[in-house]
């Protein structure tokens, strides 16, 4: 019972796997594709056999843009929660004839944070009048409970 127990054990730590578990989501190896776009010498049709096609491409310029973006399972004692390991944006933009005239390779360095606007506004109307007496009262009849007639 006990050899049967540990030979349990032995492969259930096995089956472990020290490696993080990773999750990718768009197109791989983008920095290794990227050196091989070369400006006013590739077109369209290169790019879309180096790459493939686009993950989004611009409604108002002729830009193509791939993306890939690999997160990666922390510490055990974080719980699950994963982490950004990568996050490249290929940017491409192409001229009318359908040559490259520009790229660019964004990565978890050249992300901006965020910043929220700490300014709130002001309200321009006031709640004292007619109308927002009106319409209160008739919020306050539809979301009273409905009373059953006898």
């Amino acid at each position: 019972m006990r050899l049967i127990f540990l030979f349990i054990i032995f492969f259930l730590t096995l089956n472990c796997s020290i490696n993080k578990v990773s999750n990718l989501h768009g197109f791989r190896f983008i920095e290794t594709k990227f050196e091989k776009i070369i400006i006013n010498k590739t077109n369209k049709n290169d790019v879309r056999k180096i790459i493939g096609p686009p993950s989004s491409v611009s409604k108002f310029d002729d830009i193509w843009f791939y993306i890939e973006r690999k997160k990666t399972n922390q510490t055990l004692l974080k719980l699950g929660k994963k982490k950004l390991a990568k996050n490249n944006i290929l940017i491409i933009e192409f001229n009318k004839m359908g040559m490259v005239l520009n790229k660019e390779l964004l990565n978890l360095d050249n992300m901006n944070d965020i910043k929220k606007a700490e300014v709130t506004t002001n309200k321009k109307f006031d709640q004292d009048n007619v109308l927002s007496d009106i319409l209160s009262t008739l919020r306050e009849k539809i979301n009273a409970p409905t009373r059953r007639k006898k």
